[in-house]
C-alpha cells in the first residue's frame, strides 16, 4: 500500500531553513567533491548538532566485532531495534545518526543498537552486508521479544540485503523493518533519478554514481546482493517505508513497495509531500521529522 502524507499545515519558515540545511549537507558532506575523510569528520559532526533524545543512555559496546553505539531508553519493554546508517556505503556511522536512533529508540521504548559496519572504498561489496547480518544474527538470538531492524539510505538498503542473507542461511527473521529513503538500486534505473534530480536539495546523481562505484568495486548494479530491489523479496517481515515526495531516491522505495506486495509482503509506503531525501533526519527543525516518528511508533504497534 502506498499513501501520502500531507505536509504540516503553516511553520513555512522552518521547513524552507530545514529545506537549506538539507542543500548544505549535500554540498559540504555528502557531494564526493569533499575529500572522504573530511566528509566522514563532517556527517559525525552533525551528529552533536541536534539534542539526545530525554532519558535515553547512550553507550559504546561491541557488536558481532564491530563498534556500535547502544540505547537505552527511562523507560523499555521487550524487544529491540538494529539500525544501520546511511551515508552511501562511504561515510556515516552510529555517531552521526545518533540523534534520530535516539528518538526512535524513546518512541518505541526498546533498547536499539547502531552498528558501525566497514566502510568503502577499504571494504567492499558484500563486507557491509556481512556485518549487518552478523549484528541481526547475534541481536536476534539475544533479544527478548520482538526485534526491528531499519535503515536509512543506503542503511536502508543494507538492512534489506543484511535481512535476506539472514533469510537464506535459514535463521529466524525479525519481526519487522522500517526503511527510510532506501537506496535499493544502484543502477539508478529508476526515472525519479532524473525527473526528480532538481527538487531534491541533499542529493545529485553524480553523488549516487560514485558512492555506487566505489561501493561495488566492479560488481553488477544490479546485482540483488548490493541491489536488494532485483531481489527475491519472498518471506520479509511487515514493512515501513518512507520517503520524501521530492526525492531522487522515489523510485527505490515506491517500486520496492510493489515488488514486496507482489512477494506477499506485508508493507506500507508513506508519500511525504514536499519532502526530500532523509528530511526525518532534521528533526526538532523541521515539523514533518517529528511527525514522522508518531507514524513509526503507531506502525510498530503491530510489530510490539
Amino acid at each position: 500500500m502506498i499513501e501520502t502524507i500531507k505536509k504540516q499545515p503553516g511553520l513555512g519558515l522552518r521547513r524552507m531553513f530545514a529545506r537549506h540545511l538539507a542543500r548544505q549537507a549535500g554540498l559540504k558532506v555528502m557531494s564526493p567533491e569533499n575529500p572522504r575523510q573530511l566528509a566522514r569528520a563532517r556527517i559525525d559532526k552533525g551528529g552533536d548538532r541536534a539534542p539526545i533524545a530525554e532519558g535515553v543512555k547512550v553507550s559504546q559496546i561491541e557488536l558481532s566485532g564491530r563498534p556500535a553505539l547502544h540505547f537505552k531508553p527511562a523507560e523499555t519493554r521487550p524487544g529491540g531495534l538494529l539500525f544501520l546508517h546511511g551515508g552511501g556505503y562511504c561515510i556515516g556511522s552510529p555517531q552521526s545518526h545518533k540523534p534520530y536512533v535516539s528518538q526512535l529508540a524513546r518512541a518505541l521504548k526498546v533498547e536499539a543498537w547502531s552498528l558501525d559496519y566497514r566502510l568503502a572504498p577499504e571494504h567492499v561489496c558484500p563486507a557491509a552486508i556481512e556485518d549487518g547480518s552478523d549484528a541481526l544474527a547475534e541481536l536476534r538470538g539475544k533479544v527478548d521479544g520482538p526485534l526491528i531492524v531499519s535503515g536509512d539510505s543506503a542503511g536502508g538498503g543494507l538492512t534489506l540485503a543484511s535481512v535476506i542473507r539472514h533469510r537464506d542461511a535459514g535463521r529466524a527473521m525479525p519481526d519487522g523493518l522500517f526503511l527510510l529513503s532506501p537506496w535499493t538500486d544502484l543502477s539508478a534505473s529508476g526515472e525519479s533519478s532524473r525527473t526528480r534530480a532538481h527538487k531534491d536539495p541533499m542529493l545529485k546523481p553524480h553523488y549516487l554514481e560514485q558512492g555506487a562505484a566505489l561501493y561495488l568495486d566492479g560488481r553488477d548494479a544490479q546485482d540483488p546482493e548490493a541491489s536488494p530491489l532485483f531481489a527475491d523479496l519472498s518471506g520479509l517481515p511487515p514493512t515501513l517505508i518512507q520517503v520524501g515526495e521530492d526525492e531522487i531516491l522515489f523510485d527505490d522505495s515506491t517500486r520496492l513497495t510493489e515488488k514486496m506486495q507482489a512477494a506477499g509482503v506485508d508493507v506500507t509506503c508513506e508519500v511525504w509531500e514536499a519532502m526530500w531525501h532523509d528530511f526525518q533526519l532534521f528533526a526538532p527543525v523541521l515539523p514533518e521529522a517529528i511527525v514522522s516518528v508518531g507514524h513509526v511508533k503507531r506502525w510498530a504497534k503491530r510489530v510490539f
